[in-house]
């Protein structure tokens, strides 16, 4: 029986989904130059993919088609990158030929990874031995691509990174900034875990007010003075909240305007990162450059709207754009808030839900009273009363965006719901 390879039927939906898990712990790739030398349109596809994947924003990847021959007559005159993905259809024995072709034209600091069509164990050592970085078997999916490359590119010692999950609101008013809030807050409580909560609203951040906190410093200093940032400049810069919370304020005034790159926020909350677990980012209803950056670069998004047409579309387009612009990593969240608002024409929550493709991960229902006290005293709402229903609704959010519980979804009604509201008129 020989050992070639062939490719095999994938269900185009759980290899996505397998995708997304397994990218789930990796960290972004350094600033490298890759270039890569596809045969087929089945490795250039996901090699692709892995190229425009926010975890390689850092790395410069360029894709030629054509195997080991055509790279060998590239870098007669051409400089080598720092890493050659190279695939080749050939049997053992010419692969091995057409490799120490390739070695001759490389630099010595050159990692070479050779994706091949034989499942060969002597093979694999063989080449191992000649100094190839990795031999990969095709088929091959983003995951693994990306999972080579972080083996080979990013320190297994180092620091693991912090998740960073953003927080936007579909409209002005819906309570993005209160909802990120606490649930930074019940993070820090429940899990025992450091978070740092950051508010990119220079001009109108309320997270100091929420938290009842006026730092001599915070965001603006970070922001403006890029080159000082490190993590012992940041600890300086951080308000502690509670035990295991720390604020970034915003300066919260107008003495300036607040007009940034795109990139304006990337140093600062890649820093964040290596200091905390959990990196909160408070997002403003706006829509620039540094905003879109800040979204597409998140671990998680969750978006807070509540139960109105013009949300429902701006939600949409938010969705729309993020599952485009990441499209190797799980949709945003949906969060929908200020729900049952008396007097007020509603989208009911499956409606709402249907056209977004997604399921809420909470439903808040409207409770002035509460959220009222918690803002004018400066207390979160698991601190006004543990044991209030949307305090819950909370923890059940937290869980889910730390990964410690699924998303549940919403039951439609149906005719057991009909027959339920009948026996409860009849008593």
């Amino acid at each position: 029986m020989g050992t070639l390879a062939y490719d095999s039927e994938l269900d185009p939906g759980s290899a996505m989904e397998r995708d997304i898990s397994e990218l789930h712990a990796l960290r972004p790739v350094p600033r490298i130059s890759i270039q890569a030398f596809c045969e087929t349109d089945g490795i250039a596809v996901p090699v692709e993919r892995a190229s425009l994947d926010r975890r390689m924003a850092k790395a410069h990847v360029k894709i030629h088609m054509g195997g080991i021959p055509t790279a060998v007559d590239f870098y007669q005159s051409a400089p080598t990158p720092n890493l050659i993905i190279v695939e080749s259809r050939s049997e053992p024995r010419p692969l091995l030929e057409s490799l120490g072709q390739l070695a001759e034209c490389c630099d010595p600091s050159t990692k070479v990874v050779v994706i091949g069509h034989y499942n060969d164990v002597s093979l694999y050592r063989d080449l191992i031995k000649s100094g190839i970085s990795e031999y990969m078997v095709a088929p091959i999916s983003l995951a693994d691509i990306l999972g080579v490359i972080s083996g080979i590119f990013v320190d297994p010692s180092a620091e693991p990174i912090g998740r960073s999950i953003a927080f936007i609101g579909a409209k002005g008013g819906v309570g993005s900034s209160t909802i990120a809030h606490n649930v930074g807050w019940a993070m820090s409580n429940l899990f025992s875990s450091e978070v740092v909560v950051a508010d990119l609203d220079l001009a109108f951040g309320t997270a100091n007010i929420n938290f009842d906190q006026d730092p001599a410093q915070g965001m603006a200093e970070a922001v403006f003075s890029p080159e000082r940032i490190d993590e012992v400049y940041l600890d300086r810069l951080l308000a502690q909240c509670a035990e295991r919370l720390s604020l970034l304020a915003a300066p919260s005034t107008l003495d300036r305007v607040y007009d940034f790159e795109a990139d304006a926020f990337k140093q600062i909350i890649e820093t964040a990162q290596r200091s905390a677990p959990l990196l909160v980012l408070d997002v403003p209803h706006v829509w620039t450059g540094w905003s879109k950056q800040t979204l597409m670069q998140a671990d998680d998004v969750v978006i807070t709207a509540t139960p109105e047409l013009a949300n429902l579309r701006n939600t949409k387009n938010l969705v729309d754009m993020l599952k485009k612009t990441r499209p190797n990593d799980a949709p945003p969240k949906l969060i929908i808030n200020q729900a049952g608002v008396p007097k007020r024409s509603e989208i009911s929550i499956n409606d709402f839900a249907d056209p977004l493709g997604v399921v809420p991960v909470g439903v808040i229902p409207f409770d002035p009273q509460l959220f009222g006290n918690a803002a004018n005293n400066g207390r979160m709402l698991g601190e006004m009363d543990a044991k209030h229903p949307i305090v819950q609704s909370i923890r059940e959010i937290a869980h889910v965006l730390t990964g410690r519980s699924e998303i549940k979804p919403r039951a439609k009604p149906g005719l057991s719901g009909i027959i339920g509201k009948l026996k409860l008129k009849k008593k």
